[in-house]
């Protein structure tokens, strides 16, 4: 919640141009995959107007609770949510198409949730995914993560018990690994498109830092270090305030970011 500024007004891009390209018929039932707070699924929910519908789902509890009350506000009655786990939970269905933001790229089991959402759609429909492309491309993530890899003691997934994040943000970066992972799947035709753009990671210096130390790969370093990384707080900051420095600018911190729109046929 205390970075929902950033993951829906600055990530909103990449999805936009995802919906804008490949725009929902009305009428339409999608379902969203991942949802989060579930703007995306809102915005899904206009673009298929009444007679369609935007169902989204996520792990997270939180999440769908936040989603359900904004959700409520915009008066987005054709946008319903649900607590499910893609990789194995019955996803409802048949739907005309699927949709993910930045959904897919944490599951322990992708090939699962593949198929699972290949079931939950009619023969012929499509899933839409957007994700992030390689590290070199997103260095608001990936300079981050090198900046403080040399100053707090990396602990592997291994080796802890805590949460982490699984295979990562940049696990679908490469196009020939995902096609043949959706290919294997049941899915066909697909396409991939890059997007790029710049997109607002803290609304200033400040805010880009604490945003970077609490999600991402650079947060998730610092998460799992637990008490070894607090000797280092103090560097890491300046590290990671000069790393921002360059992406200032008047109206807060943008830094360049690059997706792949992928589109795929059930």
């Amino acid at each position: 919640m205390r970075f929902k500024h950033l993951l829906v007004d600055g990530l909103s891009q990449h999805s936009d141009a995802a919906l804008q390209g490949h725009p929902f018929p009305s009428g339409a039932h999608v379902l969203d995959v991942g949802c989060g707070f579930g703007d995306s699924t809102v915005r899904i929910a206009e673009q298929v107007g009444p007679e369609g519908d935007a169902i989204g789902v996520d792990c997270a509890e939180n999440f769908i609770e936040a989603a359900r009350q904004d959700a409520s506000a915009s008066h987005a009655g054709n946008a319903r949510f649900e607590v499910r786990d893609v990789e194995w939970d019955d996803l409802g269905g048949p739907y005309d198409h699927a949709f993910s933001r930045f959904g897919t790229m944490f599951f322990a089991m992708p090939g699962a949730a593949m198929r699972n959402v290949r079931k939950s759609l009619q023969p012929g429909g499509t899933f839409t995914q957007v994700v992030w492309r390689k590290r070199e491309d997103n260095p608001w993530l990936h300079e981050a993560e090198l900046r403080v890899k040399s100053m707090v003691p990396v602990v592997s997934h291994e080796d802890t018990d805590a949460v982490h994040c699984g295979p990562g943000p940049f696990s679908m970066a490469g196009a020939d690994m995902v096609s043949d992972l959706l290919t294997g799947s049941g899915f066909s035709r697909i396409t991939f498109e890059r997007h790029d753009c710049d997109i607002c990671i803290g609304r200033d210096i400040d805010d880009a830092v604490a945003f970077a130390k609490a999600l991402g790969p650079a947060g998730e370093i610092i998460r799992l270090a637990g008490d070894l990384a607090e000797a280092c707080m103090d560097e890491v900051d300046v590290a990671l305030r000069e790393t921002f420095a360059p992406y200032l600018g008047e109206h807060g911190v943008w830094a360049p970011s690059s997706t792949w729109i992928i589109r795929a046929q059930a």
